[in-house]
């Protein structure tokens, strides 16, 4: 698999919806409430249903195939 994109963020963290739609991972927050629900995004290789988590520097989002990581 691919090393990971790093996609930057502007504060010290950011909840996972937003982040997927800053990534363009998805097209808006409804997308990210499906994607999570339905079991479909990964965080750091665990699966995540929670829109909220808090993803920090470091974290690796994963949906579909593709990686991204949270950079600063």
């Amino acid at each position: 698999m691919p090393a990971p994109q790093d996609v930057p963020i502007r504060d010290e963290s950011i909840r996972l919806g937003q982040f997927l739609k800053l990534a363009n991972l998805i097209e808006s927050g409804a997308d990210a409430k499906a994607v999570i629900a339905d079991g479909l995004v990964s965080v750091n290789g665990e699966e995540e249903v929670r829109r909220g988590r808090q993803l920090h520097e470091g974290d690796v989002v994963e949906i579909g195939g593709i990686s991204v990581r949270v950079s600063r």
